[in-house]
């Protein structure tokens, strides 16, 4: 009888591990069936490269990953770079950037320069002199002065203004997966940038606005969503439609460049102006066409992509 019993539990142990089994290889073959789309080079602009683009096999957080080496300029031509700051507390729009605050976009025109104490409930910004002028980096040393996490206490209260010449030999250089690999566990972002446009300019981080806003700075993005530091050169916050963009053949967003894991990060609305609803937590998802890909978030929320959910490349500036 105790024989009996044990065959039965045996039986049933063997089916579960069997179903079990089933159940795993289903899942994994679901997984390895997830279309991606490899990185298409012919979108760059060449006149913005280095060199041609090479291909060459790299470790990735140890994965051996043939990657493209792609070298470029970091400015754009599709656009002037700038203006930033306002000179004086009559200038108007026209005549400087934008920033950001609870998603919205506001102009940096000398109105708002004026209000920033009523702005953020604080009566120590004062970023003018009496005589109405604006207070902002003129030079090469008072921007690295002020433009770094640290904010030197001289240049609090400016409205820091980084020149595109002080950085022009500047070089980037990112290595991307030719081939994206999906991974299911979304990972925090790297040093550098969190992918690059069309143009050859870097998608960095969220800007560091606790820093930025401690010392009662303001350092304006342009028009464009780029502004620039000694360290990154000009680069993006924001996706505002000034790039160069790739039509798709059907009412989906156009593509306007690639993260730095090898997946294609597009505008955030449609043909039809309209948004997508099912967006994971770093701002992608996935459809039958495009595969895994990303959709860049709005102008004033100070992330272009929250994440990423391929193995990351990597970048590096010299100059």
């Amino acid at each position: 009888m105790i024989k009996t019993k044990n065959l039965k539990y045996c039986t049933l142990l063997i089916t579960l591990l069997v179903v079990t089994s089933c159940k795993t290889e289903k899942k994994s073959t679901a997984e390895n069936k997830i279309k991606v789309v490899p990185v298409n080079t012919d979108y760059f602009i060449k006149e913005n490269l280095v060199e041609e683009i090479k291909k060459e096999t790299v470790s990735l957080n140890g994965v051996e990953t043939l990657c493209y080496i792609i070298k470029t300029k970091s400015q754009p031509s599709e656009h002037q770079m700038g203006p930033w700051c306002p000179r004086h507390l009559e200038d108007t729009k026209e005549k400087t950037g934008i920033w950001f605050r609870d998603g919205k976009v506001y102009d940096v025109d000398g109105h708002f320069i004026a209000e920033l104490a009523e702005f953020y409930e604080d009566d120590k910004w004062k970023l003018f002199r009496e005589d109405g002028s604006v207070k902002v980096t003129e030079t090469q040393e008072e921007c690295e002065g002020a433009a770094k996490p640290n904010v030197e206490e001289e240049y609090n209260n400016y409205c820091v203004e980084c020149k595109p010449e002080y950085y022009k030999d500047q070089i980037t250089t990112y290595t991307i997966p030719v081939t994206p690999v999906y991974q299911t566990e979304a990972n925090k972002f790297g040093r550098g940038a969190i992918g690059v446009a069309f143009n050859g300019v870097n998608y960095d981080p969220p800007a560091p606005t606790h820093a930025i806003l401690a010392a009662h700075t303001i350092a304006p993005l342009d028009d464009h969503g780029g502004h620039i530091n000694p360290h990154g050169g000009y680069h993006y916050h924001a996706a505002t439609g000034s790039t160069k963009e790739i039509t798709q053949k059907d009412n989906h967003a156009p593509i306007i460049g690639y993260a730095i894991d090898g997946f294609g990060i597009f505008s955030l609305s449609d043909k039809n102006n309209s948004k997508p609803t099912d967006l994971d937590e770093c701002g992608g998802h996935f459809d039958d066409t495009r595969g895994y890909h990303y959709h860049a978030g709005e102008p004033g929320g100070n992330q272009i992509i929250k994440c990423l959910h391929g193995l990351s490349g990597r970048s590096k500036v010299k100059g």
